[in-house]
Parts: C-alpha cells; sequence; structure tokens
C-alpha cells in the first residue's frame, strides 16, 4: 500500500496497478474502514486505489498519512456485509441494440450466442465515473471483448448497456458516449430522489437478464412509479 499527496487536500492510496479482484477488495475494505472513521471529507474508490480527502484544519497530510495507516491495520470483520448481488434485466432487441450486429461482426458470434454470454457472467463493479452512476464491470468473457467505436456517439439513451474493451457498462443518464451499445435496462441506476443516488457500488456483483421489449416497458413503468422490486441480495 503507497500513500502520497493528491493536490493539497487528499492522499492517494494506490494498490498493484491492475485490474483484480482481490486488489479491488481490498481498496473497498479500505474505503469502508476508513468511512467509518468519519474522519475524511471524501472517499473515492477505484479500480486499485482510493482518494482520500483530507481536512486540513484537522490534520496535516502526514497526520492523515500516519491516521490512514492505523486504521487499514484494522480491516472490516466482516467483507460480505459490504456485498450486494444484482439481477439486472436488459432487452437485447431491435432499436435497443444498435451495435448488436458489429459486435457479432467483431466477435464472430450470433447475437444469440452474445446474450448468452453476457447473461450467463457475473460481473463485480469495480469502480463508478465517467458520469454519475457509471458502473464499470468487469471482466467480460474472453470471446466478447471488443474495441470501442471508432466515433463516439454524441448521445448515448439512458440504460444504455454497453461493451468496450474487457469491460461491460450501463449508462445512468444520457451521455455522449463510445461504448457498443448491445442492449438497454429499464432500471434507474442512477436517481437524486433516492437518498443514494447510485444503485450500484464498488465491490457490488452483477448478472443481466434477457427480457422482451414488453417486459422492458412493464419494468420501466413500475420504476417510474416506485413500485418495482429490484431482483437483489446481500452478501
Amino acid at each position: 500500500m503507497k500513500i502520497q499527496p493528491f493536490g493539497d487536500r487528499a492522499l492517494l492510496v494506490s494498490f498493484e496497478k491492475k485490474i483484480d479482484p482481490e486488489v479491488n477488495q481490498r481498496v473497498i475494505n479500505l474505503y469502508h474502514t476508513l468511512k467509518a472513521s468519519e474522519s475524511f471529507t471524501f472517499l473515492t474508490p477505484a479500480y486499485c486505489s482510493l482518494t482520500v480527502g483530507i481536512d486540513r484544519t484537522k490534520y496535516t497530510i502526514n497526520e492523515a498519512t500516519e491516521l490512514i495507516r492505523e486504521l487499514a491495520s484494522h480491516p472490516p470483520t466482516n467483507q460480505m456485509a459490504y456485498t450486494r448481488d444484482f439481477t439486472i434485466p436488459v432487452c437485447y432487441e431491435g432499436a435497443f441494440a444498435p451495435d448488436m450486429d458489429e459486435v457479432s461482426q467483431i466477435t464472430g458470434l450470433s447475437s444469440e450466442e452474445i446474450i448468452k454470454l453476457h447473461t450467463e457472467a457475473q460481473y463485480r463493479v469495480y469502480m463508478l465515473g465517467f458520469v454519475a452512476g457509471f458502473a464499470y464491470l468487469g471482466t467480460l468473457p474472453e470471446s466478447l471483448t471488443c474495441p470501442r467505436k471508432k466515433t463516439p456517439r454524441k448521445s448515448v439513451p439512458k440504460g444504455a448497456v454497453g461493451l468496450a474493451g474487457h469491460q461491460t457498462g450501463i449508462y445512468p443518464v444520457s451521455a455522449p458516449g463510445g461504448w457498443q451499445i448491445i442492449g438497454q435496462t429499464p432500471i434507474l441506476m442512477f436517481d437524486t430522489t433516492r437518498e443514494e443516488p447510485n444503485l450500484l457500488f464498488p465491490g457490488d456483483k452483477v448478472k443481466f437478464r434477457a427480457v422482451s421489449e414488453d417486459e422492458f416497458k412493464l419494468i420501466l413503468l413500475k420504476e417510474e412509479t416506485g413500485i418495482y422490486h429490484m431482483e437483489a441480495k446481500h452478501g
């Protein structure tokens, strides 16, 4: 674990520089430990690092560094308490999947094979970023890996499910983007009316479930009226 200044009001805590579930779990464990201490102004977990905000009226850089090291020596006793498993419905049909044909050409797989592989795998939320609530999920089955689009779209719809490299992700809001879009979910990934706007958080596990266009519309209606019950469980 390496700790270094990140500006004058933050520290960057770094672990091994690789996309790896064990490394990411160390980041998540430290996040929860530091959060429980209520000693820092903000905490931003990423793949293999944690950015820690410092109240400079309370701590110097050196004091904050030593505090992090001290707290890190007492990790959470129950990692599973922080893990949530989600099953997210996705429609992979027609207009919901504008890049399905392109992904099929890149991978050599049929749309049915792409959907089967995408829904059979379980993914880890490694980090949030790009726009509020955008979850980077990994790792894709090797046969589904494909590059980003050469020309990004000016607007990708909210709920779009895309592929890029070894990752899959869900656009929480309409935004520009270059991921290969193979489906769309009716689930609100980011909602400012909720106590916690983000649905997903680093460390969560995600599986996708294929739904028809009719079921997509039904779930969307339930989401918008607040009566849809997400398939999720702790631990």
